[in-house]
């Protein structure tokens, strides 16, 4: 049997050990996870509730419209409900854009390093993928992205905070861009660390969407949200272009317990503030041990942050994991000497900052 040609060089996702294998084969009796940007508080009281009780429940089908959680998301935001599609993550509603916009020979572009799905799902469909690099900050370089479109383009993929650098392009930024992107571009602004934002410079996205047909804005409750394991996330945009992705769509895509926990979620406004409050804390606490060790770091706007360990970002990973702390590395970053740490409660950023701080006097300098 042969499979489709275009997909025989693409990569399998490999996700990190699970924290039991990695206690079982490192003989460990604690593991402290920080390399999935997970919510370390957990998820809401009220969403634990909620996924109680709908265990009698199981054996029906879900509500393949998710109405109830699509009108709440659309009270919550002040959008119609049409304006709004629910995926098992945001992954999927990537995945159901590439799917239901890319044809051969189409073009897309996005940052280098970003969020790999969208390389991933343009390259099954037969879409070309065009990577600009970063700028030294991090952070995307719009100007460039700008000057690869053409009329062959059909997304824009903006990752805002930019996962894994962590940068944020300010609305004066996006602004700016979108006023100069042609009309039959679609660009999608990746919002899955929006709620950690503590800034007054993160764009507004609603208000980019009602003046911008070809905005689409996706959002998670994998993060903040701390449901990750749920798998439920969204795309809020304009009806037309919700509809075409709603074409393309797999019937009950989405739970009956993760749709009742992001309601319950979404209207505990307390739980996300005090995840909010707490994060920026622990941004202080690991930013301010980093300089003290002399190590240069991008400017964090999500829920972790891309550090230079100034050594083999493999080797201190390795080492890391030895001593039970699971971070980041991955050499596609094109960051040999980079990690990417979630941050964590402040007593795990306390366990961290210490065995790195062994860790970099046991590894040599690159």
């Amino acid at each position: 049997m042969q499979p489709k040609k275009n997909i025989m060089h693409l990569p399998v996702y490999q996700p990190g050990k699970p924290m039991e294998e990695v206690k079982r084969e490192l003989g460990l009796s604690e593991v402290i996870k920080l390399a999935s940007n997970e919510n370390p508080f957990g998820c809401s009281p009220k969403a634990k509730e909620a996924i109680v009780s709908m265990v009698d429940q199981v054996s029906i089908y879900p509500d393949g419209g998710a109405v109830e959680l699509t009108q709440a998301v659309a009270a919550h935001f002040d959008v119609e409900p049409n304006q709004i599609i629910f995926g098992a993550g945001s992954d999927e509603v990537i995945l159901m854009l590439a799917r239901a916009f890319f044809v051969p020979g189409d073009e897309t572009i996005a940052a280098s390093p970003t969020f790999p799905q969208y390389k991933h799902n343009a390259e099954i469909e037969g879409a070309t993928f065009i990577e600009v690099p970063v700028d030294e900050q991090g952070a995307h370089d719009l100007d460039a992205m700008l000057a690869k479109v053409n009329e062959k383009t059909k997304i824009v993929w903006i990752c805002n905070p930019n996962n894994p650098t962590g940068t944020m392009l300010t609305e004066a930024q996006i602004k700016s861009f979108m006023e100069k992107v042609p009309s039959h571009v679609l660009v999608v602004l990746d919002e899955a660390y929006a709620e950690y934002n503590v800034t007054d410079q993160y764009p507004d996205g609603f208000k980019l969407m009602k003046q911008y047909k070809n905005v689409i804005l996706l959002r998670t409750f994998s993060k903040i949200f701390g449901m990750a394991s749920l798998r439920i996330g969204y795309g809020i945009g304009h009806p037309d272009v919700i509809r075409s992705i709603n074409q393309v769509r797999e019937p009950f895509n989405t739970t009956s317990f993760a749709q009742k926990a992001a309601l319950a979620a979404l209207a505990d406004t307390a739980f996300i503030d005090s995840c909010r409050e707490a994060n920026a804390k622990g941004i202080r606490q690991l930013t301010a041990k980093f300089d003290e060790l002399g190590l240069p770091y991008f400017e964090a706007h999500g829920n972790f942050i891309m550090v230079d360990v100034k050594r083999s970002g493999a080797v201190v990973f390795q080492a890391l994991l030895r001593k039970g702390i699971i971070i980041r590395h991955d050499a596609g970053w094109g960051y040999p000497t980079k990690i990417r740490v979630t941050v964590g409660s402040e007593e795990q950023n306390n366990k961290f900052l210490r065995a790195l701080e062994e860790v970099l006097s046991e590894v040599a300098v690159s």
